[in-house]
């Protein structure tokens, strides 16, 4: 059913410095009972927004052309990790410069969940569990694989920080997760034994001994290698419960997870249950002894998985991110969630294509085809942009990434990960709808405070193409 629809009205952008020029203003935007402007029942399905495609079936990059734009990011994007060409051997200068590169000790004053300031010995607590002098002058390359979705931290512990007292939602200690089956290398450990520092593809940081088990190099890449293998496409899908392998038992395994298939025998039971309804995936194990292994584990074939990467259409990618409407806001991939930039790279990823991590990184990627702007873009050069948006396009502005729908009565639309969304109303006041969650919002209207929108702040437009 649809919502019933407020007769207010509000201008689609505000005041900057000077009147808004006529050729700037979009239509007008009923406002639903939600608060959120534009955007009723309908326009919050998938549907809707592959029906306003001419060619929602295009396929914008193949299979070779998305392997190798991945090969070039690798290449040319510093915040990304080739792990397959880093030396045998590493340097203490090489390590010590990753560990130092996120593991700054805190200048401003920062709060604990309670909201009580953190004191000066916790924060020296946390920088002798570097062990910083415990890194050798040389060390040997050690490679694993993460085995559950593993959080990664600025500093060796599960302590949550943040800058503002009573503010619980950003915790400044969460830097993101990788998933299960992602190849790591293994440089340091903490003075307490109980965390790694870890060199992922798209990130280095602490996680939980737990989350990693340590195998050779053709272990853990040949596992990364291996076909067939299954992508998971849903939001987030569980393997099959098993009391014989409590590692693989109910397993998370999020958008854009690619796990290999076993070939059984489709009437040999896997732990203790017939595989004919399932698909059985090969998983990575930590052993006692912190080692690598390998078990079966099944998941329902019923779950949304495919047999390869989803083609990359825009059909595909407003389908791919609905799937996440509503989920909540999760800085850092907290909450079994993710935030803004961890929500964009998932559902790209879920096609094929690899993204750096953070906003800050993509937004000028090398690798990434993007738009420049700057304090010398004109209002109207910007208003022209974002009506020139096309889906899939990421739009940044400092510390936030949006992903484009489609454009609807003149009005850009798009899906992000927000926490909140703040309009001028018809009368020239101010009115804040606090989101946090996976939310649909026009883009012209969105204001970052009283004097600028997010349009006058657009540092950068991402546009995954040729």
């Amino acid at each position: 059913m649809r919502l019933p629809l407020f007769a207010a009205t509000v201008l689609a952008l505000g005041l900057v410095a000077a009147p808004l020029q006529a050729r700037d203003a979009a239509p007008a935007l009923t406002i639903p009972p939600s608060g959120v402007m534009g955007v009723g029942e309908a326009q919050l399905t998938p549907a809707f927004w592959i029906g306003l495609q001419k060619q929602p079936d295009h396929v914008i990059l193949d299979r070779a052309a998305i392997a190798a734009e991945n090969a070039k990011l690798l290449q040319v994007d510093p915040s990304m990790h080739d792990l397959r060409a880093l030396p045998k051997t590493l340097t203490r200068e090489q390590v010590a410069g990753w560990i130092n590169g996120l593991s700054e000790r805190p200048k401003r004053q920062m709060y604990d969940v309670e909201g009580k300031p953190l004191p000066a010995a916790t924060l020296d607590a946390l920088i002798d569990n570097l062990a910083l002098s415990d890194i050798p002058a040389q060390q040997e390359t050690r490679y694993g694989l993460v085995v559950q979705r593993a959080s990664f931290h600025t500093f060796p512990t599960n302590l949550r920080a943040f800058n503002v007292s009573g503010d619980t939602d950003i915790d400044r200690f969460q830097e993101t997760a990788e998933f299960p089956g992602v190849p790591v290398v293994i440089v340091h450990a903490s003075r307490d034994g109980k965390w790694l520092f870890v060199v992922s593809p798209r990130y280095a940081a602490w996680t939980e001994k737990e989350n990693v088990a340590e195998g050779t190099a053709a272990q853990v890449f040949g596992y990364a290698d291996k076909t067939p293998y299954r992508v998971v496409t849903g939001a987030s899908v569980r393997t099959v419960f098993t009391r014989e392998v409590p590692g693989a038992s109910q397993l998370q395994l999020d958008m854009s997870t690619r796990v290999p298939l076993l070939n059984l025998p489709p009437d040999q039971p896997v732990n203790g249950q017939t595989p004919y309804a399932a698909y059985t995936l090969q998983l990575p194990l930590r052993g006692a002894d912190g080692k690598l292994q390998f078990t079966p584990a099944l998941l329902q074939k019923n779950t949304d998985t495919a047999g390869d990467y989803l083609p990359l259409t825009p059909a595909n990618i407003i389908r791919q991110a609905f799937k996440f409407l509503g989920e909540r806001y999760g800085w850092g991939h907290a909450y079994d969630g993710r935030d803004c930039s961890g929500f964009v790279s998932d559902v790209y990823r879920s096609m094929g294509v690899q993204m750096p991590r953070n906003t800050s990184k993509q937004a000028i990627s090398p690798a990434l085809e993007h738009r420049a702007f700057t304090d010398k873009d004109s209002r109207e050069a910007r208003i022209k942009a974002a009506r020139e948006l096309q889906v899939g396009d990421l739009v940044y502005i400092p510390g936030h990434v949006m992903m484009v729908l489609g454009q609807r009565d003149g009005q850009p639309y798009v899906i992000h990960d927000v926490g909140g969304m703040t309009y001028r109303q018809a009368d020239g006041s101010m009115r804040h709808i606090k989101l946090n969650a996976v939310s649909v919002t026009p883009l012209l209207p969105m204001q970052s405070n009283d004097h600028q929108t997010y349009v006058d702040r657009m540092t950068s437009i991402v546009r995954i193409r040729r």
